[in-house]
Parts: C-alpha cells; structure tokens; sequence
C-alpha cells in the first residue's frame, strides 16, 4: 500500500483536536507516576512541529540503543518470544479463584475459567496466575513454597499450566521482590523464579512493584535453556534500554485526560506489548480507550486480591470487539510507521493510524458523551477501498483530488475502525466484516455501565444439637447472653476496595468497616486454645485423615507431637480439619461476633485486658526469617479476657467465619499471631485489636494450612 512511507504519515498526521507542545529533550514526560505516557500538542498548530520532535526523538534512541549494541532488538525477533506482540488481553488471576479451582473436587478448573471470560468479553491471550499476596508473610512461607504448596504441588502447577497452554493461552507468575523476609530460598531471587517456572512449564514473570527488571533475571532463564518473558509492573522508569529484554509490561496510566497519552514505550519499540491496567475502576472507559487509540493490550483484572471487581456489561462487549480486531489483524499493531493523533474533522474524536504491507488501518475513540455523525476522517486516496470495520459495512469514500474523505457514526463515548485495502484483499475479511457488521446492531450505548459488588453468603456450621449433647467440659466458659452487643470491627487489608471485605448476614453488600448492635444467646467457648494434644486425642478416635494432606500437621515430626510441644496450640490445620476435630467434639467454630464478645466483654475495650497496649500480656513475638512455635496455651492470664478466656490475642491467628461468593472463599481470622514476616509492608498485617480482623483467602487445605493459625472451638 502506497500509505508504508513514514514521511508521508507524519505530514498527514496534524491533529485538529490533540494537546501539549513540548520538545521531549526539554520535558516530555508524562505527569502520572509511572512515566508511561507521552502528551500530545497543545494547541492544532503545534502539531506537525510535535510530530517532528517526537520521531527525532525515537531516533535519537533508536542510534543510541544501536551504538550499545547492533542487535539490541534481537529479542523480538526470537521466534519463540514472538507471541508478546500479540498477547493483548491478559487478566492477572488470583489462584484462590474459584472459577480456577474447585476445592470440593479438589481439581484445577482451566476450561471453566477459559469458558467463563470467552463468553463475556471474548477470551484471553495469556493469564498471570498468583498464589502470594495478601496471605504471604502470616507465617515464615516464602513467596516460592505458597507456589509449591498450590494444591498437587508441582505437578498439579504443570497440569494447569499444560492445560492453559492446550487453549493457547500463555502463563505468567509473579515475582514479589520485596519478600526478603520470610524464609530465605537460598537462590538470588532471579535464580528461584527461573528455576520454578523452569519446573512448572510456565512462560514468564511479572516484576511486582518493580521497575525495568534487570538483566540478569532474562539471563538466568537463557542460561537454563529458557525463554522466559519479563513483565515489570511499573513500567521501565528512564532505563528505556531495558526494552530489549522487558518485552511487555504494565501500564499504569493514571492521568487520564480528555486527549489520549500516547505509550512511551510503544512509540520506541512498536514491537513492545503494554497491557493498560487500573484495577480499581468500575467504568474502564478511559483504559479501553486509550489501549485502543495506542494499539496496546488490556489487563482484564478483576479479582482484587479476592475483591471481585467485575467489568460491567458495557466494558465486556467493548473488549469483546477490540480483541477480536487486535486477533484479526493481529501482526498490524507493531507497525515500525504507526502514527498516533493523525487529524480528524470533528472535535473530541481522536484517531491513530496503523500501516501494514497489506492494508491500513486507522483505531478512533470519540472522547464526548454525543454520537459524531458525518465524516470523520480525510485520507491520501490511491484507488483503495474503505471498510468501516467496527460496523461491518463498505464505506462510499468522497474523493477530493487525492484525499478521500469518510463517513461513518461513532457512537458516544465510543469506538471506531477503519480499514483500506485492495479489492483482492476483500474476500479474506468477509468473516470479519460479517462478525462486526453483527454485532454492531446493538451499539454498545445500549449496553449497562453499571456495576455491581457480588453477593457473599457465610458459611453455615453443621448443627450439632442433639439429647446426647455432651455437657461443655472444663475447658469450656459460659458467656451470657447479650442484647445490645456493639459489634463494631474493621479490615487491617494493605489495599481496601468497595465491597472488599466482608458481607455479614444483616448488611446488603460487603463493606470494609462493620458496625451493628446485636442479640447474641448464651454460649459456651472454649477458655484456651485447642493443643496438640487434644487434636492427637481426636486423631486416634477419629481416625481422621484429611483428602489433601500436604503441610497438615506439618511442625509435627514423623507423625508425633515434638517434645514438649503437647501443651501449645495445634497449627498447620485446615478449616477442613478443625470442622473434622470440632464436629468430633460435639462442637464448631465461634461466630466472629461470638469470637469478640467473648474477648472484649460489653465495654468496647481494644484488648482483653483493656484498652493499653502491654506486651507482657502476649506471647513474645519473633520476628525472625524463620518462625519460632507458638507458646503453650495459658501462660499469661494477667491478659485474660472479661471471661476468663485466654491467649485471645497474640499468640496465634484463630480460625472463625468464612464467607463464599461466586469468585472468593476468605476465613475471617481473629487474634493476630507472634510471629510477624519484616522488611515489608506489603506482609499479611497484624490485627491484635478487638476491633480488627484479617481477611485470610481460601484456595485447598494444602496452601490454606498455616504455621501461625490455630483455633478454640464453641457451643
């Protein structure tokens, strides 16, 4: 096509409606944290002055990355990392989710989650599977053995992985680089994540929180034989020679103006796939805008760290439609001529061009809440036929001497695509002219914005009422009844969300801070913890053994209590198997307000004891890479509750309520524990107030057992 020479493009390329003139030597930088995008021209005449600065500029870095090295981009070339540049939808998916996992089954459910996003916004390209945080840092697991404790271990992750790839769908894993606190690997952590996604098959890594991610993590994995991609979070900052071996990344573009940013990144290196991602949105218009405007691809993330942030109806047929354009003309979007705010002949429409051998395709997002109807673009003419390609239709161009002009509706706040080719290309594109010219029947005005938090339900103990109830034994304390509890109690999570907490019975969606007065009969509750002994007790009645074994018990040693050790509390136990202990008993598990009315009385007291902070009324806390045991139960009753129930705080975390939705299992866990991960706030935080607890995410007994989670049980 006669459209392939740059000069062209760029002297076609005067915006009428683009924004911000500055030469980037001088100060193109974007204003949003992460250093992601570039801005436009301010003002229309400014235009053609920006267009020429920003290609000297490129070329200015393009020399320069040549003069380091004269293949610096050998990378994408390399057959087997080719699929970066066309990954372009890829959710970051929490391992706990329980369209991934089924816990009753007990069995990775790739096909269900694959089908899942198929049917609402039309699939996706790779996934970055995360089994660490929030939960790591509650006991001494390092980010690598919560991976290995993934239900099946190793060989389960390869199955999973096996099977995404059966899909055609890549595999991504975090790395948390600030874990230097919990147990030490002792590998340099670019040699633990290349030798762990070496064992499970994977493809690559996304650098949590990081920045350019050093070569020497792309290195370790050619030195096993490996190619393994490299996704920074954060962009890569001004080190923009790391491109030639950080293939994709995130971008956090935070700053969205009525004027799209161009990608930094994408403008040096065409080839260079970056996934837009604001997690927090329930409207996703500006990310979906902007990736479609700059031809880059969309982080789909919707369970926050257990928070279902669901895209709504509107954003899932947004995406259906630009991902099945992005997969159609797949080899188009790292175009070496691509050109970003070419002119448009109405206000508030902004538009990119994307020049193949083959075809040419312009990308346009209309930035108003009005429909624009009429001619939308005037282009150079060489006899090719037009495609409005997000309708499906033929476009009847008006030809002005060279140019051609078009007309086409955009809807508002909406999408458009143009594609000019040759009438012997027009039979290959008959599939997809038909799909858009389908769908485009129900504009995507005609789509719900609205978003909705899902629905929770607690999990409902089994009841144990019977003539033969046994009587509460010694270890057991009557609490009253109590009429006009005060539950008042809040979320200690490092990130909060809308709807990311808890839903209890009485509240109408899940909320980050609970306050309700309530009626709560008599109950019986058990004054220490349960210990290793009495769970020994229970095992040689019971005969209990769980389905998915890995880690229970796991501070025992060949099966056996460790000497001394009979008096301290059991961990390393499920809530699978303490509902097995508790049932056996005649028991189950204290209600969460049970929990804290039991601990803080009626007077609304921070601590059993008061409302003063003493250490002395705790077990001494360990701070140490390697976790110390928990201390035996009842050595401190100066820090008895107004009941007379002990070590309510500080020794261990205890197991309560669980709450299910259709994407989260979470255990609400009370009490906080000894053991404290350091060198990182982003560890599972303390919550030794009466008036906190912990969100702790459910995904299998293997990875859900704790070190620093023990329990009491009541009645």
């Amino acid at each position: 096509m006669k459209f392939g020479a740059h000069s062209i493009l760029l002297a076609a390329a005067i915006s009428t409606y683009s924004f911000s003139s500055k030469i980037w030597a001088q100060a193109v930088e974007p204003k949003n944290w992460s250093h992601e995008m570039l801005t436009g021209p301010a003002h229309p005449e400014d235009t053609k002055k920006w267009h020429a600065d920003l290609d000297s500029w490129r070329q200015q870095t393009h020399n320069d990355f040549f003069a380091q090295d004269p293949n610096w981009d050998r990378n994408y070339k390399n057959p087997k990392l080719l699929w970066t540049q066309t990954n372009f939808v890829q959710p970051q998916v929490m391992a706990h989710d329980r369209y991934l996992y089924d816990s009753e089954k007990n069995v990775y459910t790739v096909d269900r989650f694959l089908n899942d996003v198929n049917r609402r916004y039309g699939g996706v390209d790779s996934v970055l599977i995360w089994p660490t945080y929030p939960n790591i840092g509650i006991d001494e697991r390092n980010q690598y053995d919560l991976t290995r404790d993934m239900p099946g271990g190793l060989d389960g992750l390869r199955q999973m992985v096996s099977d995404f790839h059966r899909r055609g769908v890549k595999v991504l894993f975090p790395l948390n680089p600030w874990d230097n606190g919990t147990r030490d690997e002792g590998l340099s952590h670019a040699q633990a994540i290349a030798k762990i996604l070496s064992e499970v098959g994977a493809d690559g890594f996304n650098g949590d929180t990081m920045s350019a991610v050093g070569k020497e993590f792309f290195d370790e994995g050619q030195r096993l034989g490996q190619d393994f991609v490299i996704e920074p979070e954060v962009g890569l900052s001004d080190n923009l020679y790391s491109l030639a071996w950080n293939l994709m990344s995130w971008g956090y573009w935070m700053d969205y103006q009525f004027t799209p940013g161009v990608s930094r990144y994408k403008w040096i290196e065409p080839r260079h796939m970056t996934h837009v991602c604001r997690r927090e949105s329930h409207d996703r218009l500006d990310e979906l805008q902007y990736a479609w405007f700059n031809g880059a691809g969309y982080e789909s993330w919707e369970n926050l760290w257990g928070t279902w942030n669901g895209m709504t109806p509107r954003d899932s047929e947004t995406l259906r439609r630009i991902s099945f354009l992005y997969r159609n003309f797949s080899k188009i979007w790292s175009s070496p001529n691509w050109v970003p705010h070419v002119s448009t002949l109405q206000p508030g429409v902004f538009s990119s061009i994307f020049p193949g051998q083959d075809l040419t395709l312009w990308t346009f997002v209309n930035r108003t809440p009005d429909s624009k109807v009429g001619s939308q673009i005037s282009v150079p003419y060489h006899g090719e036929i037009f495609f409005d390609l997000w309708h499906g239709v033929e476009l009847t161009p008006t030809i002005k001497g060279e140019q051609a002009e078009l007309k086409f509706d955009i809807d508002r706040n909406g999408y458009g695509a143009v594609v000019a080719l040759s009438k012997t290309q027009k039979p290959s594109l008959a599939a997809v002219i038909k799909q858009m010219h389908r769908w485009a029947k129900k504009p995507l005005s005609q789509y719900s914005s609205t978003w909705r938090p899902l629905s929770q339900k607690m999990y409902e103990a089994e009841a144990l009422r019977s003539k033969n109830e046994p009587a509460p034994t010694e270890n057991m304390i009557y609490v009253p009844t109590v009429r006009n509890f005060e539950f008042n109690v809040s979320s200690v999570a490092i990130e909060k969300y809308e709807g990311g907490d808890f839903q209890y019975p009485w509240e109408p969606s899940a909320k980050l801070e609970h306050r309700h007065v309530m009626f709560i009969p008599g109950f019986y509750i058990d004054r220490n913890l349960v210990t290793n002994l009495e769970y020994k007790t229970f095992l040689e009645s019971s005969h209990y053994w769980p389905k998915d074994a890995h880690n229970f018990l796991r501070h025992w040693v060949d099966g056996k209590i460790p000497s001394g050790a009979e008096n301290h509390p059991v961990t390393w136990v499920s809530l699978e198997d303490v509902r097995a202990y508790a049932k056996w008993a005649g028991k189950r598990l204290p209600h969460e307000w049970e929990w804290q009315y039991a601990a803080q009385g009626g007077d609304g007291r921070a601590f059993p004891w008061g409302n003063d902070w003493n250490s002395k009324f705790v077990a001494t806390p360990t701070k140490g890479r390697e976790a110390v045991a928990p201390e035996a139960v009842g050595l401190h009753p100066e820090g008895a509750s107004p009941f007379g129930l002990l070590d309510m705080v500080g020794n261990v975390w205890q197991w309560t309520d669980e709450f299910i939705d259709e994407h989260t299992r979470a255990a609400v866990l009370r009490g906080g524990a000894r053991y404290r991960a350091e060198g990182s706030d982003w560890y599972f935080p303390l919550a030794y107030r009466l008036d906190q607890h912990g969100k702790y995410l459910l995904m299998a007994p293997s990875l859900d057992r704790s070190g620093s989670i023990g329990f009491r049980c009541a009645k």
